[in-house]
């Protein structure tokens, strides 16, 4: 059979939807009343992976703001290293570029060329 069963494929490979962009981006992730200072790791129309000090469990409501860009989702896993957010509505194309565009200029900013 041209199509691989279940068993046949591997365990750990991506099953994203949507492909991820890396960004390097500071934001506030508002959960209830609290208000945690994120870093932005990568992106994708559908969620973010943030690298967040605080510990949320996984279905907890939340808000991830990045300035002028507000969105409300869902943590979906934690780790010790990161935190997966899905958003509640996906990116439109012109989001997630005016993102990536704010994260490039931010990164060049900070490391200025010789």
């Amino acid at each position: 059979s041209p199509v691989p069963s279940p068993q046949e494929q591997d365990a750990y490979a991506d099953r994203r939807v949507y492909p991820r962009v890396a960004v390097a981006l500071p934001a506030f992730l508002q959960a209830g009343r609290e208000r945690h200072h994120v870093q932005m790791l990568d992106l994708s129309a559908g969620g973010a992976r943030l690298q967040c000090a605080a510990r949320l469990p996984n279905g907890t409501a939340v808000e991830l703001d990045c300035g002028t860009f507000v969105r409300p989702g869902g943590v979906r896993w934690q780790n010790e290293e990161a935190l997966g957010l899905s958003f509640d509505s996906e990116l439109n194309a012109r989001e997630l570029s005016a993102l990536v565009n704010r994260s490039n200029a931010l990164t060049a900013r900070m490391n200025p060329a010789d």
